[in-house]
């Protein structure tokens, strides 16, 4: 038997049997309950806010100028 027919025949039977095994590992995985907790914070990543909230502590503070203009005060 050539290199191609062995190739071929692997790939045909027990390859894909470990590519099925693999997928339902996946999709097991990917719907534990227990990692809800974490799918939920990924999914909110893209929705938190970057800038770091401003505790109005350093004596150049420029914050609470943007905060005066946002509540319409300046």
């Amino acid at each position: 038997m050539d290199t191609y027919s062995y190739l071929r025949e692997f790939a045909d039977s027990w390859f894909l049997i470990a590519m099925f095994c693999f997928f339902i590992g996946t999709v097991v995985f990917a719907t534990w309950p227990s990692l809800r907790g974490a799918r939920d914070a990924a999914a909110n990543i893209p929705l938190q806010d970057d800038r770091p909230k401003c505790t109005n502590a350093c004596d150049a503070c420029t914050c609470h100028i943007d905060n005066e203009k946002e509540l319409g005060h300046g």
